[in-house]
């Protein structure tokens, strides 16, 4: 017999692989900003070439997140994460080797494709392992662990392509990631038996579609004159987001079930991730115009004055895991939203070395406590066979809040200065607090654990009567 979810023996082991999932992708995105300029020479690449590194990997990674979760749901997540990791580690090891910047380009659209495969299943996998009341400190490691790769990795990435140039960057992350995936399909315990759910193919490509058109849109919005081609763009993602909802509605089998979509606890965690995403994205992308051309810093003076907000964002995760069962995720998140708020307020203010530090500490403790609370509440409320569509959607927020706040604050920067931009980004990390006001409180009740095997209605049927 095999044990179950909240009695398995390989929960150590499950969680070292979603924290190396976690960590290979965030390390990915950090060490890519530091190589695009010497990679930009070393293959003549245009600008806009370039920029294609990053914006394929968004579209692909971003449209295939929710339908790779509910793949996941389906046939196991650590299958999808074996598989996700070992082409991720292969995209990286190409990219490594490519001749040429189409190669790259092409390249990085497969590892967003495997992207969008592991990063939903480290957060799935958490939830079969654990029971929701115990969720909280692994969800809390995690979220240190991504801490640490985002302060480590242009450390690492400049000292890499300083001395090695920008190609031995991509081969960082391809021994854990072959070593994850490899251990994670070899893994002898039998997983938890899947329901037959169908896979809702109409509704995965109509989803696809609306966040791959927003993500180009949004992408193209952030460039000095893509206002005329983020248009189209835009607008197949409003007819597409229509039709995609239109489509749920009737499905007898959607691809985003009721009980995931429906509660508004699991709807305002998801909005607060993608409000202190944006703010905290947003703010950070004018901060490097503020510290290098408005205070005239060097490089590395603006990374040093930014430290603050790793630092913090780390210790910020334990502290959040202790917090929940003391104060409830209404509080935490609420009192972290207003603290990223008054972060970005203290920028917008700052240009001494000690008031610079300070905002980007109060920045980074927010983000780092609303990241840990709205995804402890994601995962922990969402049925645990529905589990990779719950983490399908964390990634997902956090995967749009960036490009968003980014595209905004693009926007606001050329319509005035860096510094002008930040009261916006503080008020919309303010509206988080306002939509934690839906999230449960410290005298919430325990989520009930779904019986393996046992079929969870997600579609239209007939309802039981009233008692």
């Amino acid at each position: 017999m095999s044990p179950t979810p909240n009695r398995s023996p390989r929960r150590p082991l499950t969680l070292a692989a979603s924290v190396a999932g976690a960590v290979v992708v965030a390390l990915d995105g950090t060490v890519l900003t530091v190589a695009q300029p010497t990679l930009q020479r070393d293959l003549d690449a245009s600008f806009t070439q370039v920029q294609w590194t990053t914006t394929g990997y968004l579209i692909a990674v971003a449209s295939l997140l929710v339908f790779a979760g509910r793949l996941g749901d389906r046939y196991g997540h650590r299958r999808l994460f074996g598989l996700g990791m070992l082409g991720f580690g292969a995209a990286s090891a190409g990219i490594a080797l490519a001749p040429g910047i189409g190669w790259v380009i092409g390249l990085r659209v497969a590892q967003g494709v495997f992207g969008a495969l592991l990063q939903p299943a480290t957060l799935g996998m958490l939830r079969a392992a654990y029971p929701p009341d115990r969720l909280r400190a692994p969800l809390a490691v995690r979220t240190a662990a991504i801490g640490v790769a985002a302060a480590a990795g242009p450390v690492l990435g400049g000292a890499l392509v300083t001395e090695l140039g920008w190609r031995p960057v991509f081969l960082l992350h391809v021994v854990p990631a072959l070593l994850f995936g490899l251990l994670a399909l070899a893994a002898g315990t039998p997983e938890r038996p899947r329901t037959a759910v169908p896979l809702d193919l109409p509704g995965a490509l109509l989803l696809a579609l609306a966040l791959a058109a927003l993500v180009h849109a949004l992408t193209a919005l952030a460039e000095p004159t893509g206002a005329g081609r983020a248009a189209p763009g835009l607008a197949v993602a409003a007819v597409a987001g229509a039709a995609f909802v239109r489509h749920e509605r009737r499905a007898a089998s959607p691809l985003l079930p009721a009980a995931v979509v429906r509660p508004p606890a699991i709807r305002s965690a998801l909005g607060m991730l993608v409000t202190a995403s944006a703010a905290l994205h947003g703010a950070l992308f004018c901060c490097v115009y503020l510290l290098q051309d408005t205070l005239g810093l060097d490089p590395l003076q603006s990374a040093l004055r930014s430290l603050p907000l790793a630092v913090l964002m780390i210790a910020a995760a334990p502290v959040c895991a202790v917090l929940l069962p003391r104060a409830g995720a209404r509080r935490t998140t609420t009192v972290a939203a207003l603290a990223l708020a008054a972060g970005i307020a203290v920028l917008y203010t700052a240009s001494g070395t000690l008031t610079l530090c300070a905002g980007f500490a109060l920045a980074g403790a927010g983000f780092g406590t609303v990241m840990v609370a709205a995804t402890h509440v994601v995962v922990r409320h969402s049925p645990v066979e529905s589990a990779g569509v719950a983490g399908g959607l964390q990634q997902t927020a956090l995967n749009i809040g960036p490009v968003l706040g980014v595209a905004a604050a693009a926007l606001l920067v050329a319509a005035g200065s860096p510094r002008a931009a930040l009261p916006a980004l503080a008020a919309v990390a303010a509206l988080g607090a306002v939509l934690g006001g839906a999230l449960p409180g410290r005298a919430g009740g325990k989520v009930p654990e779904t019986p393996a095997g046992t079929h969870v209605r997600t579609g239209p049927g007939p309802r039981p009567a009233r008692r």
